[in-house]
């Protein structure tokens, strides 16, 4: 083999790795880039998105807000609403709230829930202590469980110039069928009580 054609063959390889490397990195890019999206709503509220916190609101405001509670499914024959229709809260103080789901059909499946705010300004103050949303939850037939929300308005919503003047906020979830990696043995990992049984989560 030539020099030249030595040379030309390094340059074809030289290309054909910095190909592959552009490659996988796009599709790891498109992978991270749902979690990160998410991470970054939830810290800025960003698109309706609220807030997860570790520890309750500094203090607690005279100023009350209504809370309206709204559930839907999309793809799976579960019965999904809230247990209260609204809730009137202290702008600061913790509260909680359930959701119930009961799986209407035949055979156990399995859903996540996703959530936004409503009015989208106030996702960035809605801050939730725990939650069930984007949990993969495994439900038998017939079976019906009851998920907590606790949750509290953090009191700069009340001094943002473009939340302040509100009254109500809603939150809403949608539970979608969850995409299972990891097969029968995630189904296995929650597997639920008898039909019918109805259980208190605390995710």
């Amino acid at each position: 083999m030539s020099a030249t054609a030595s040379k030309q063959t390094r340059a074809i390889r030289r290309t054909a790795i910095l190909c592959a490397v552009v490659f996988f990195g796009m599709v790891g890019a498109a992978f991270a880039s749902v979690p990160l999206y998410r991470m970054f709503c939830q810290v800025t509220g960003y698109d309706g998105a609220t807030r997860k916190g570790t520890a309750a609101a500094s203090r607690i405001l005279d100023r009350t807000i209504v809370v309206r509670f709204d559930g839907n499914v999309r793809g799976l024959p579960w019965d999904f609403k809230p247990d209260q229709v609204s809730q009137t809260v202290n702008i600061g103080k913790t509260n909680l709230a359930f959701y119930r789901v009961t799986n209407t059909s035949d055979k156990p499946l399995t859903g996540r829930a996703t959530y936004n705010v409503v009015p989208e300004q106030a996702g960035a103050y809605f801050t939730k202590l725990e939650c069930f949303c984007f949990r993969e939850q495994t439900l038998q037939p017939g079976q019906t469980m009851d998920f907590p929300v606790v949750y509290f308005i953090d009191p700069e919503y009340a001094a943002d110039r473009e939340t302040k003047g509100g009254t109500e906020v809603t939150l809403s979830y949608t539970f979608f069928p969850a995409v299972e990696a990891k097969g029968a043995k995630a189904a296995e990992a929650n597997v639920a009580p008898p039909l019918g049984g109805t259980t208190k989560s605390r995710l």
